[in-house]
Parts: C-alpha cells; structure tokens; sequence
C-alpha cells in the first residue's frame, strides 16, 4: 500500500506542484488512459496470436490444448474491450458528450512581404 502510493505522489505531486487546472490533469490522465487502453489492446492480441503458435507448432496433447485455450482467453478479452469501448462511445454520443479536443495553438498570423517586412496579421 506504501508502494502504490509512493508512486501515485511521484506521478500526482508535480502536477499540483506546478499549479495546474483540473482540466489540464484531467486531459493528461486521459492521455494515459488513451495509451494504456492501446497497450492493454496489444497484449491481448498477442495472447491470442501466442496461443494460436502453441496450437500450430505443438502436436495433439497438453501443449495444444493449453494454446486452444489462451486463444479463447484471448479472444474473450479483445471481445470484452472492445464491447466496452462501443458501448462507452454509444453512450457519449447519446448523451451529447463530446470528445473533447486541443485548445487553439496560439501563432502568428502575418505575411512577410518583400524586403523582410511583415505586412499585415497580429502578433
């Protein structure tokens, strides 16, 4: 229990200590969730391709039987997921809720003209 809080402080406290919204904490956790979400897609396929080559390459027996079964394992989860990433998505749309999106890149709206001298645009 240490532990894990050890590692939410490491994680949560330079956020707070920068000051920041809880809009801009939330879109960074949000992004984590985002990249967790891939990764944890990823494994589960490669648990459904590694019990796929079990069954393949070993013969009838205990190895074969234990690849049938990480495929059904596998596939269970890439069903799960994505059954709860539709339904989330029906859900937000239903609702209204948007996906959110990246606030405006501030720059500079100007054309340099001939010479270097900039004409037009704000700064």
């Amino acid at each position: 229990m240490k532990k894990a809080a050890a590692i939410i402080a490491a994680f949560g406290l330079p956020m707070l200590a920068l000051a920041q919204d809880a809009v801009n904490i939330l879109q960074k956790v949000g992004t984590i969730i985002n990249i967790a979400t891939v990764i944890v897609v990823a494994l589960a396929l490669l648990f459904f391709l590694w019990g796929l080559a079990m069954y393949l390459f070993n013969g009838p027996g205990e190895k074969a039987d234990e690849g049938r079964r990480l495929m059904v394992w596998g596939v269970i989860a890439l069903f799960v997921m994505v059954a709860v990433w539709g339904l989330v998505k029906v859900i937000a749309t239903t609702l209204g809720v948007g996906t959110g999106g990246s606030p405006p890149i501030p720059g500079v709206n100007a054309t340099i003209g001939t010479g270097g001298v900039v004409t037009g645009g704000t700064f």
